[in-house]
């Protein structure tokens, strides 16, 4: 049924189709009363979401004519009474259009922020009125809830039960795990054990080969949320961190939630939907100077706690990689006795590192940075020994409380121009488009896990790295912690996985005496441009070409040996230096490395060994 067939009386039909979209929304605001529907679409109209009232508030979402999934029972629960049963829909606003782009550090340098927006006026049964925003992009369907309020609330949450195809393939990091560190693994939608809770984001390969992933943006002020499995392809929206809801003050804005639907995966991995539904940056912190990617050193993964003797050689590995910073984990604070001795050894090196170029971060425990008198006083002393960021680890789970640190601690960090990793952390849901101090989280199970599955590997860039950056600590080449894989899966880890503060697993010393040196110095942390290349497939494959400047980059992971075919015709006409670093058969800790030429379009022919890889670094030849 058309939106015409649902208003008789109205206006005509030939009025309606001489005035426009916005005249037609702005008439079905007026005339609900005899409506029973409305639907609403993305500014190119392949994303619709059917809005319906009777016998519920209910939300039917497709892609491409074909319905990806329905979210019925949308309300929220304030003090006992559920806004959302038989709720009267009063309004619809006319509908607006944004089209912006913005600076962003990762998959590409610039983000594209377009949609329709649409306000649903609503009146619950009890009177109280509200609103249901509503976003919808090219690529996404998102909705938040918002009510005027006075004084103190009970939130127990806002609800709706989700209805996805029983026939999809969802990966998720397993039922139970509560830690954002769990392995990505792939299961039937049908399969799902009711009761079952999943951590998201998740993402579903449907039988038609589009996508859907399922997720939130723009946490703040409020708790974290799960899926629950309620039936066979049915999820619910649960708080597991505050079961019993949470006290709340002034009107109540619920976190976005989020349903991106692709045909594609290049698509979905270069969507910037869960950071374009967070505001913008204050004016101070648009362009702000001190804010800067980069590459960077880690002791961790080969010595654990940091020994004081050792620093000055990984600040010198750190400098003659080129990388711009090196990051000092737990320990540091019991060096020369702790307390004040240590700060002032921390201090000794931050000036050590300023004479070859590299800058230190320093780990902290939450604890010592938990109040805002904590942190002023922390993020003072830092900076005033010249550190330029801080890896803040063991933060609690996501209640509201904790929900509203990660943004003061960023506010905090901010006004001492200091940029922040987040360990132990709540996944990203796009706020460091508001603070861009924060250069990346972990919220991810990464190689500090040891070796980790292909399929898990493989998963990642699909399903977590969409969400935002992490930080993987990836590439580890050192031959008695390869386990199975293979340098070239390792080393195609730093191109395939994004993280502004691109944190390497192991030492200087491995990687400058690697066949792969120049290219590790030439990696970038950032990315202008990004292509997901045919035949990636989640939990099997992920082959991207990345571009910086005139360079690209290709890395390629993968699970089951086999031939893989790579199309350079994103490259162009032009001729290219080539470099590749491909896996050597049966020997996993050896590069295959070939240097010579290619032109755009050719095509090149790779043999991948079981959890195996490949990394190609193409410069343009000089004329």
């Amino acid at each position: 049924m058309t939106l015409l067939q649902l208003m008789p009386g109205c206006l005509s039909q030939s009025s309606l189709l001489r005035r426009g979209l916005v005249l037609v929304v702005a008439l079905a605001t007026l005339c609900w009363s005899d409506a029973r529907a409305e639907v609403l679409s993305s500014p190119n109209g392949q994303v619709k979401c059917q809005l319906t009232t009777t016998p519920q508030l209910s939300a039917a979402l497709s892609l491409n004519d074909q319905q990806v999934a329905e979210a019925a029972g949308i309300g929220l629960r304030i003090d006992g009474v559920d806004l959302g049963e038989q709720p009267k829909v009063l309004a619809i606003s006319p509908v607006k259009e944004v089209n912006e782009t913005y600076r962003r550090f990762g998959a590409h340098s610039t983000a594209t922020n377009h949609y329709n927006e649409y306000v649903v006026q609503v009146q619950s049964q009890d009177g109280q009125k509200w609103s249901l925003e509503f976003r919808l992009f090219d690529d996404a369907v998102a909705y938040r809830l918002k009510v005027d309020r006075e004084g103190a609330s009970h939130i127990d949450g806002d609800f709706a039960d989700w209805q996805f195809p029983v026939d999809a393939t969802i990966w998720q990091q397993g039922a139970g795990n509560r830690s954002y560190e769990g392995e990505y693994l792939g299961f039937s939608v049908g399969g799902l054990e009711t009761g079952s809770r999943l951590m998201i984001p998740t993402t579903m390969v449907l039988a038609d080969g589009s996508y859907a992933m399922i997720t939130e943006a723009n946490l703040v002020h409020y708790s974290d949320m799960v899926i629950e499995v309620s039936g066979e392809g049915k999820f619910r929206q649960v708080f597991h961190d505050d079961s019993n809801g949470w006290e709340h003050t002034g009107d109540i804005v619920t976190p976005w939630r989020v349903v991106v639907m692709t045909d594609n995966l290049n698509q979905l991995v270069n969507s910037d939907v869960v950071s374009n539904l967070c505001p913008p940056p204050n004016e101070a912190l648009q362009n702000a100077e001190w804010i800067k990617p980069g590459r960077c050193c880690w002791h961790w993964l080969v010595t654990f706690h940091p020994r004081l003797e050792d620093q000055e050689a990984w600040i010198d590995g750190t400098s003659e990689l080129g990388w711009e910073y090196y990051l000092i984990d737990d320990g540091w604070r019991n060096w020369n006795g702790g307390d004040e001795a240590a700060w002032q050894a921390l201090a000794d090196l931050v000036k050590y590192a300023e004479q070859r170029d590299v800058q230190l971060w320093a780990w902290v425990d939450s604890k010592y940075v938990f109040t805002h008198q904590q942190r002023e006083a922390y993020f003072a002393k830092a900076r005033s020994i010249g550190l330029v960021g801080l890896k803040i680890d063991f933060p609690h789970p996501a209640n509201r409380e904790w929900v509203d640190w990660y943004d003061a601690t960023l506010a905090d960090a901010a006004q001492a121009h200091l940029m922040i990793n987040f360990h132990g952390a709540l996944k990203p849901t796009g706020r460091e488009r508001t603070w861009p101090n924060e250069l990346t989280r972990e919220a991810i199970r990464g190689r500090k896990q040891g070796k980790l599955p292909a399929s898990h590997d493989t998963a990642l860039p699909f399903v977590r790295y969409v969400q935002g950056p992490a930080d993987y600590t990836p590439t580890v080449l050192a031959a008695d912690k390869l386990n199975g894989s293979t340098v070239a899966h390792e080393l195609a880890m730093a191109v395939v996985y994004t993280s502004p503060l691109l944190c390497m697993g192991d030492s200087p010393a491995h990687y400058l005496e690697s066949d792969a040196a120049d290219l590790l110095k030439a990696i970038p942390s950032t990315w202008d441009e990004t292509i997901v290349l045919p035949g990636s497939q989640v939990g099997s494959l992920a082959a991207f070409a990345r571009r910086k400047g005139d360079d690209w980059f290709i890395g390629v992971l993968n699970a089951k040996a086999g031939e893989f075919e790579i199309d350079t015709r994103f490259l162009g006409d032009k001729q290219y230096q080539l470099v590749e670093l491909r896996d050597t058969e049966g020997e996993n800790a050896k590069f295959d490395r070939r240097d010579g030429k290619i032109a755009g379009g050719q095509r090149l022919s790779l043999r991948l060994s079981a959890d195996g890889g490949y990394v190609a670094w193409l410069r343009p030849v000089e004329d």
